[in-house]
């Protein structure tokens, strides 16, 4: 088979299309490694000359650091490695429950922007007006500036109802007590999402061979709720609660859920949001007016229409720039260290402070968001492939 240059064996090699765009891209490449090369031997031989130590090797010393919030165990006497999985889970906790929360509220400001409903459509539009233009730091400020400055100190706490407390130490509520019955309910809740799954395939094939429709949705309600219900009542149906009470100046027991984290999560939430609204409204106007009246005639209610007509079209273009929207979210979790929230990033510049490990200290901050990154891309190409429309 000819390649494109053996049409053109007379022409100069620097006229040749194909070699030249070869040419270019050898050349950019090399121009790429020199300079990286550069960079790496000038930073070393300047830590070598100011007696700055490499490596990563201040990861297994102890960082005599406390942390004010942790999903695992964690104490001064633990490595800075230790100290810096905390950071990742601490990241990882708040980028998770906010990127569920912005895909839920998004979409229902976009879809209550096209409302008929006069005031629910005003409602919508000066939402998603208001919070767009307010910076996403001032937001976090004020959320902060709230928990701490508007609400009573724990003696005087709120207490609309027995067992939730709400003051400037953050929101307090009782929890179950430890017991073996937790852990084999999340098995079961577990073990119910891989059943629903099987049947959702099983009930798509059914559908596509005889057109009639499985309650899927009754199904999945019931086994979701039905067979943890079923397993606590086995376990012996615990019901202590670890309730939370006043001790001294703070509460003790139950579950504390701190400003900061409900600083951040509220401002990254409600300013994401906005942008995902504005998505979704234009990701459902996309689908032509005849799809609506189409999904009328045959007797559709709106609510169908739209879970079943317009937003399964409206994806194609609303995944895309949604990607974009929870990567912004991610990366934005990062302003953490503005209001104290012990974040990746805050926990590394504490790290860095005190170990003057500056370069691995950056490197690392850099490969746990690129992974962050990474790993939400990967779902959302995965999920866009997943949903996209098939012409048969």
């Amino acid at each position: 088979m000819a390649t494109p240059h053996d049409t053109a064996a007379d022409v100069p090699i620097w006229q040749d299309p194909f070699w030249r765009s070869i040419i270019c891209q050898a050349f950019t490449l090399t121009m790429v490694g020199l300079l990286g090369y550069y960079l790496l031997t000038n930073t070393l031989t300047n830590l070598e000359r100011q007696s700055i130590a490499t490596g990563f090797d201040f990861l297994e010393r102890e960082s005599s650091f406390e942390i004010g919030e942790s999903l695992i165990s964690y104490s001064a006497a633990d490595s800075y490695g230790r100290a810096l999985w905390v950071g990742v889970l601490n990241t990882l906790k708040v980028s998770f429950i906010g990127i569920l929360i912005t895909v839920i509220l998004g979409t229902l400001v976009g879809v209550a922007r096209l409302s008929s409903n006069w005031l629910v459509s005003k409602l919508a539009a000066t939402y998603i007006e208001v919070l767009q233009d307010i910076p996403v730091l001032l937001q976090l400020f004020f959320w902060y500036a709230i928990f701490y400055e508007v609400l009573p100190s724990p003696r005087q706490a709120l207490n609309p109802m027995d067992g939730l407390f709400l003051s400037n130490r953050g929101l307090i509520f009782a929890v179950p007590e430890s017991h073996p019955a937790h852990g084999h309910m999340a098995w079961t809740f577990l073990a119910g999402c891989v059943i629903i799954f099987l049947v959702r395939r099983w009930a798509k094939a059914r559908q596509d061979k005889t057109g009639r429709p499985f309650p899927l949705f009754q199904l999945s309600l019931g086994i979701l709720v039905g067979l943890p219900l079923i397993t606590w009542a086995l376990s012996g149906a615990p019901t202590t609660l670890d309730v939370p009470a006043l001790s001294g100046f703070n509460f003790e027991g139950g579950v504390t859920i701190s400003p900061e984290f409900a600083a951040l999560l509220l401002g990254l939430v409600l300013y994401t949001a906005a942008f995902v609204a504005e998505i979704v409204r234009a990701g459902i106007q996309s689908v032509s007016h005849g799809q609506t009246e189409a999904a009328m005639s045959i007797g559709l209610r709106s609510g169908h229409i739209l879970n079943l007509v317009i937003l399964p079209q409206a994806l194609r273009v609303i995944i895309p720039p949604l990607t974009s929207q929870l990567l912004n979210l991610t990366k934005n979790s990062s302003l953490a260290v503005a209001i104290g929230f012990p974040d990746f990033v805050s926990v590394a510049n504490t790290t860095i402070n005190q170990t003057g490990q500056a370069v691995e200290g950056v490197a690392l901050i850099m490969a746990v968001y690129l992974c962050f990154s990474l790993l939400t891309s990967a779902f959302m190409n995965w999920y866009n492939k997943k949903m996209a429309l098939v012409e048969r």
